[in-house]
């Protein structure tokens, strides 16, 4: 009896083993993010961009970004760059505001690199500019749709 019973415990165990990571097992799309940004800071920090979402799916949108902050900084740079985004089920999922917090430093040649998170979706982005800018900030990283 006592085998009958650890057999069954452990059947019991892998089936809520199995039927969890199957729940985890949401479909998701591998999406980046193609942008340019603008941007000035002096003590507020502000840059705006445009930029396109590609999903492995296919699907393509093009996009508006805001990033708005405030923290010790002052400078002036364009920026293009990449993103990568984690854990998307629906293109639409890319869209709102990203919490981002920020140490940079650049002088004609400036590059960035940084994580950002909204919700479950996550956003990695690495880019290259020119201008010069110092500081450090905690800003908004907003991607909406564009018109």
């Amino acid at each position: 009896m006592p085998r009958q019973l650890l057999i069954a415990a452990a059947l019991a165990a892998a089936m809520a083993a199995a039927s969890s990571a199957y729940a985890d097992e949401t479909p998701t799309l591998d999406c980046t993010l193609q942008f340019d940004l603008k941007g000035w800071s002096a003590i507020y920090e502000r840059a705006d961009g445009t930029g396109t979402v590609h999903c492995s799916n296919g699907g393509s949108m093009p996009v508006v970004i805001h990033a708005r902050g405030a923290g010790l900084s002052m400078g002036k740079s364009e920026m293009r760059g990449t993103g990568t985004f984690t854990r998307v089920e629906a293109i639409f999922d890319v869209l709102g505001s990203y919490a981002q917090a920020d140490v940079h430093a650049g002088i004609v040649k400036s590059g960035t690199a940084q994580a950002l998170t909204n919700g479950s979706v996550s956003l990695a982005l690495v880019g290259t500019g020119n201008g010069y800018d110092l500081g450090i900030g905690v800003a908004s990283f907003t991607i909406s749709a564009a018109k």
